[in-house]
C-alpha cells in the first residue's frame, strides 16, 4: 500500500511540562470521583404533622370554600326557598343587598346590620328544632356533594391523630353543627341566634362570627379546652380569617383568595388549593354577608325564578 500523502499525516507535537501536569491532574481527579460517592444535599425532613397523641393540639376549619365548595348559607337558603320560607317581596330586597356586597367588596356596618336584621326576621318565630330538621334535609340535598375531599382528608388526619376538629364559621351555629356532625368532626363554632323556649326571637347573641370574632371564639375555646394554640392548626380560604390563622402555630391557606395567598407567601404559611384551576369561580355569597339563612339564599332564589320562566 502506498504511504499516505505527507499533508494527511498528523504531526505529533511533543508534550510540554504544562500539558503533562494537566493530564496527570485530570486523571487523578477522575480516579477520585469514581471512588467517592457524590455529595447530595438532602432537604430537611418536615416534622410529622399532625402529631399523634398531642392532647394540647386541635384543628380549626373555616367552612365556606374551605371545607365546602361555596357558602353554606347559600345552599341552606336554596332549601328554605324551596320550602316557601321566602315571600316574593323579600327577593328584591335581599338580591339588592347581595349585589351591594359583591360590588362594594367591603363591609359597611350599616348594610351589614340591614342584612342581619332582614335575615333574622325570616327565622323569627320558628322553632329551633324545625330549622334543625330542615337543615338535615338540606345538607343531603345541596351540601354533601360539595365537600372538598382534600380538606376532608386534612380534617381526618387530625382526627386520626387523636385531636379535636372544630368548624369556625359565620353561618348559624345550628347549620354548622349539622355539617360538623355529618363529617364526623368534634363540633362547630358559629353565629348564635337568640331563642327563648326553643323559638327564635329574631335577635343575635353578640354579633356574627366573622373576622376578629372568629379569633376570639378560637381563643376562648382553646382556654376552655386547655389547648396550646402554638400546637394547633387553622385552615381558611379568606383574608378575613387572618386573625384566626395568626393565632395558631400551624396556619394553612386553603383555596385562598388573592389577599390571603399573598399574605401566606409572605409569612411562609402552607398553601393547599383543591380547585380545578387558579381562576376557579367561587360558588355562593361572600362569608361577610352570611349572617342569616335568607341572606344566603337570595341569589339562589333569583336564579330559580329565572330558570322557571
Amino acid at each position: 500500500m502506498a504511504p499516505a500523502p505527507q499533508w494527511f499525516t498528523r504531526r505529533r507535537r511533543p508534550a510540554t511540562a504544562r500539558s503533562v501536569l494537566a493530564g496527570e491532574a485530570a486523571a487523578e481527579a477522575a480516579r477520585k470521583s469514581s471512588q467517592e460517592a457524590p455529595a447530595v444535599e438532602e432537604a430537611p425532613e418536615e416534622p410529622e404533622f399532625p402529631v399523634a397523641g398531642d392532647e394540647a393540639a386541635a384543628a380549626f376549619f373555616d367552612l365556606d370554600n374551605t371545607v365546602m365548595q361555596g357558602a353554606a348559607l347559600f345552599h341552606f337558603g336554596r332549601g328554605l326557598y324551596k320550602r316557601h320560607f321566602f315571600h316574593k317581596r323579600d327577593l328584591a330586597r335581599f338580591a339588592w343587598q347581595q349585589i351591594y356586597f359583591r360590588l362594594a367588596g367591603s363591609e359597611n356596618p350599616e348594610h351589614m346590620a340591614d342584612v342581619r336584621n332582614s335575615a333574622l326576621s325570616i327565622v323569627q318565630g320558628h322553632r329551633v328544632a324545625e330549622l334543625m330538621s330542615i337543615g338535615e334535609e338540606i345538607y343531603d340535598e345541596y351540601m354533601a356533594e360539595r365537600v372538598w375531599p382534600g380538606t376532608r382528608a386534612l380534617a381526618q388526619a387530625h382526627l386520626d391523630a387523636g385531636q379535636k376538629v372544630w368548624l369556625v364559621t359565620a353561618a348559624p351555629v345550628e347549620t354548622a353543627t349539622i355539617i360538623a356532625r355529618r363529617l364526623g368532626l368534634t363540633g362547630a363554632l358559629g353565629t348564635v341566634a337568640e331563642s327563648v323556649g326553643g323559638v327564635y326571637t329574631g335577635k343575635l347573641v353578640g354579633e356574627p362570627l366573622h373576622g376578629p370574632a372568629k379569633a376570639e371564639a378560637v381563643r376562648a375555646l382553646a382556654t376552655a379546652e386547655g389547648l396550646e394554640l402554638s400546637h394547633c392548626a387553622a385552615y381558611s380560604d379568606s383574608a378575613n380569617d387572618i386573625p384566626m390563622l395568626s393565632l395558631v402555630g400551624h396556619p394553612y391557606a386553603i383555596n385562598p383568595d388573592s389577599r390571603l395567598r399573598k399574605h401566606a407567601r409572605e409569612q411562609g404559611w402552607r398553601l393547599r388549593d383543591y380547585r380545578t384551576g387558579r381562576k376557579a369561580v367561587k360558588i355562593g355569597i361572600p362569608a361577610a354577608a352570611g349572617v342569616g339563612a335568607l341572606a344566603g339564599g337570595a341569589a339562589a332564589a333569583v336564579a330559580l325564578q329565572r330558570r322557571r320562566r
